[in-house]
């Protein structure tokens, strides 16, 4: 059984807690949880790069000088790609770079992240996060008081309140989420992931 230590926002130990083998113990399987990070990079692409080709430049309406007895090479229009202003070709056109992958895949990729996370010991609990002020200063000492402040944290929260939003907004290297937004990406892309005792809960339920 993988446990957990939980801790107090004064950094004291409370209790171990144990994870659910279903949701932290599993086997990664890395392929599934490359292509759902694949999946989530692509989603962040607007796919809106566009390059006019030749039929949407401007001008070009007749042959610039006639096919032979000019000494010059044969020229259809003034807008082919290798005259200034002419059209590209082959360049970007809009697309959509959106991938699929099915239920079961994504949650085995989520589990599979949170496993690899529980194995590097780089999941913290914590019984709650009450903050008295909105200062940014306020969540430097929580980070400060678990040693983790110089690293990329995911904060996992089971609800939101307007202490915590805005004290955390201003630091770079911290991104808080509720449990239901869950996600491969921010659980990869971050160092250390500490989530409350509650959110914990609502996770595992959820994967299970």
């Amino acid at each position: 059984m993988k446990k957990a230590e939980l801790f107090n926002l004064k950094g004291e130990k409370v209790k171990d807690i144990n994870l659910s083998e279903e949701v932290f113990g599993i086997t990664p399987n890395k392929k599934v949880l490359k292509d759902a990070i694949d999946l989530a990079m692509a989603s962040l692409r607007q796919g809106t790069h566009k390059t006019k080709n030749r039929s949407e430049v401007s001008g070009g309406g007749r042959k610039p000088w006639r096919q032979k007895g000019t000494g010059r090479a044969r020229q259809g229009s003034i807008r082919a790609v290798q005259w200034v202003g002419g059209g590209n070709y082959g360049t970007p056109v809009p697309r959509d770079y959106s991938k699929k992958q099915n239920r079961k895949e994504k949650r085995i990729a989520i589990k599979s992240a949170l496993t690899d996370k529980a194995e590097e010991k780089a999941i913290i609990v914590l019984d709650d996060i009450k903050l008295k002020t909105p200062k940014t200063k306020e969540m430097v000492q929580v980070l400060e008081t678990l040693k983790i402040e110089e690293k990329k944290i995911l904060l996992v929260v089971d609800a939101f309140d307007d202490n915590m939003i805005l004290a955390s907004r201003n630091l770079q290297n911290v991104v808080l989420i509720l449990a239901e937004e869950l996600n491969v990406l921010d659980v990869v892309g971050t160092d250390v992931m500490v989530i409350t005792e509650k959110a914990l809960k609502q996770v595992e339920e959820v994967l299970k």
